[in-house]
């Protein structure tokens, strides 16, 4: 019979040399096991979806706040341009003449009431000091009062409408009067003190007005204005049938803009 041999060792696995024999094989060292644990897909993208939006919200909030100050500079300037080519003035008015026709203070026989009636005439001049722009007026609403502590309502009338053009004056002529009005007992001796001074009853002339600026071809929309005269002398009843003339030297008129937002006037 044939003896089998037998090999002291395994043979090498791949082609790896085979231990020694009598020498034990060193254990093999365990693998430590890290469970992979990937981040959320969502985060980055939850993070950039709410950086995103506000970083457009802030850069349009800068450009809308530049392009506003550009305007306003490119407002300035075209602003500053007209008024150094142009040189525009408001209008000007001035009373020529104010005559007092009536200025009765009548009382009732039982003294249960004072009735005032009243008659002027007024002639004014409407100057327009521009050399570029032209002024078409609506009509006017003419009030009379005098100018004291507690004025007392004198009159209304109108003037018409008309248009100043460049350089030009304008003579206006007005009729302000009252038919009958009955006054209050404080507006009577308001009355009756302007009366017995010497230089007669202070008067205010107020005119209101819208007008509409044009040059050339470009014309703006109608503001209102505020012509305010005062300043007379010798505003007193007349003396048999012709009228009593006031003194106007002194006189002094002021054009004041009437701007209208919502219900409040300015």
């Amino acid at each position: 019979m044939t003896d089998r041999v037998y090999p002291a060792s395994k043979p090498a696995v791949n082609g790896g040399a085979a231990p020694a024999p009598g020498i034990p094989a060193a254990p093999a060292k365990p693998q430590l096991y890290r469970p992979y644990r990937p981040q959320p897909a969502g985060h980055n993208r939850r993070r950039r979806r709410y950086e995103g939006p506000r970083c457009s919200f802030c850069c349009c909030c800068f450009w809308t706040v530049l392009l506003v100050l550009g305007l306003c500079l490119l407002a300035a300037i075209a602003a500053a341009a007209v008024y150094v080519l142009y040189r525009p003035h408001r209008p000007e008015f001035s009373v020529s003449s104010l005559r007092t026709a009536t200025l009765n203070l009548t009382a009732a026989p039982d003294g249960s009431s004072t009735r005032l009636i009243t008659l002027f005439n007024l002639t004014l001049t409407s100057k327009n000091p521009n050399s570029h722009f032209t002024f078409a007026y609506d009509s006017f609403d003419v009030a009379l009062t005098s100018s004291a502590s507690n004025p007392v309502f004198l009159g209304n009338g109108s003037l018409p409408a008309f248009t100043s053009n460049e350089k030009a004056v304008t003579p206006l002529r007005a009729i302000v009067s009252m038919s009958s009005q009955d006054l209050d007992a404080e507006s009577v001796t308001s009355l009756r003190s302007d009366l017995k001074k010497k230089n007669g009853v202070p008067v205010k002339i107020q005119m209101d007005t819208k007008v509409m600026v044009s040059a050339g071809k470009l014309k703006s929309n109608k503001v209102g204005i505020r012509v305010s005269c005062e300043g007379f002398k010798g505003v007193v009843p007349p003396q048999g049938k012709s009228p009593s003339v006031a003194t106007v030297s002194d006189s002094e008129c002021k054009v004041d803009l009437r701007i209208k937002i919502w219900k409040l006037t300015f």
